[in-house]
């Protein structure tokens, strides 16, 4: 194992360096989750934060059962990179801030043929939630148009067909109310309660009824993703391919040392997927990496995952107070990198504000002294797409 991991118990693991900083009730959590029933490892990567009751940045290995509640409301959420057509050298911010009036309403009739096609090739059934695919949502997710700002593996870049002198675009977002009404569903009937995989009827339908409903819930939240980018895509007037699609919010079968279990990972990139892009903030670098698939332990002891970004320092709601005194909120819109943020809500700008993150090539450094990551490319931010809010007109 490399010099970034830190053993907390038997059973939990942290893939930090002693350097990193994490708040201790994110540990606490992390610690009390091993403790549940059929729990047989955790690891906390080093984006760990505190979530309600169970930590983000994480992933939880079970037998036995499974546990909705740490896979969370919103199924499926992940990361989509795509290579747009758009030239890098040719971008006016002032312009391109300006393209994205309607990226936030519904999608209008003209997509309606395009997304039946697209649904039943995704195997998606569920109509109740039609009217929010192709948007963005709250809380931190985004649009974000990109730059490769520097090469490390040219071969990685042009495997995945990846040009620096084109746009990128890195899409997060997920499952959005469909995810939401799953977890409620399972909460008022089981509270945070696991499910057995057991003997009774009852049980294996409750266990097999959840997962085809997650299931579900992964794949429209990646096309979720791909109506986003298509959208923003056609709102600059570009052409663009998706590279790579990861989700971050899951429960998965996984055979582990010779046991047969179930992974959940709650802000936990997989490592067993091929190259991810670990987002920093919006004023900070994100990271295209490859995954070292390692035949030692270290796979295991961070059970085959990886950070999702670069981690809360600040609880929301917490941050307009401390960086209202220092910054107006016409400061915010535009980042320490030259980079541009649309975003019309008020506390929304506040609390995604880049202070209120770790700086993101801490946590890529933890990773890689882990032995777990190679660094492919870094990636500048352009523009920021959070949402119109109270700005659109």
């Amino acid at each position: 194992m490399g010099k970034s991991v830190q053993k907390i118990t038997e059973s939990v693991s942290l893939i930090a360096s002693t350097d990193t900083w994490i708040e201790g009730l994110a540990v606490q959590q992390l610690i009390k989750t091993s403790e549940l029933q059929g729990m047989q490892r955790v690891a906390g990567m080093p984006d760990l934060h505190p979530g309600r009751g169970y930590p983000i940045g994480a992933a939880f290995f079970t037998t036995n059962k499974i546990y909705p509640a740490l896979v969370g409301n919103d199924i499926g959420c992940g990361m989509s990179l795509w290579q747009t057509s758009a030239k890098v050298t040719k971008v006016n911010l002032d312009k391109l801030a300006k393209k994205f009036e309607h990226v936030e309403q519904p999608l209008d009739d003209s997509w309606t043929e395009y997304v039946e096609a697209r649904k039943s090739e995704k195997g998606i059934t569920t109509n109740t939630y039609d009217h929010a695919l192709g948007t963005i949502g709250g809380g931190n997710h985004f649009a974000e148009f990109q730059a490769i700002d520097e090469i490390y593996d040219q071969g990685a870049l042009d495997e995945l067909g990846l040009n620096k002198k084109h746009l990128q675009l890195l899409v997060h977002s997920g499952s959005r109310g469909l995810g939401q009404s799953i977890l409620v569903n399972h909460v008022t009937t089981h509270n945070h309660e696991g499910i057995e995989i057991g003997e009774s009827s009852g049980e294996i339908d409750d266990f097999e009824g959840y997962m085809e409903k997650h299931d579900e819930a992964v794949r429209w939240a990646e096309l979720n993703r791909e109506f986003i980018a298509k959208r923003f895509l056609e709102a600059i007037r570009a052409n663009g391919e998706c590279a790579l699609d990861v989700n971050h919010n899951l429960v998965s079968p996984k055979e582990i040392e010779g046991q047969q279990g179930w992974l959940h990972r709650k802000g936990a990139t997989p490592s067993d997927k091929g190259y991810v892009v670990i987002p920093g903030s919006r004023g900070d670098y994100s990271y295209l990496v490859k995954p070292i698939e390692s035949v030692d332990q270290s796979m295991v002891t961070s059970l085959y995952s990886l950070a999702h970004g670069a981690g809360r320092k600040w609880k929301r709601g917490e941050c307009h107070g401390r960086l209202g005194h220092k910054y107006k909120r016409e400061d915010l819109y535009r980042t320490a990198l030259g980079s541009r943020v649309v975003c019309g809500n008020k506390e929304l700008l506040y609390d995604e504000a880049p202070q209120a993150y770790k700086k993101c090539e801490t946590v890529i450094s933890d990773m890689v002294g882990a032995g777990l990551i190679e660094v492919v490319a870094r990636l500048r931010p352009v523009l920021t797409f959070k949402t119109n809010g109270d700005c659109s007109s």
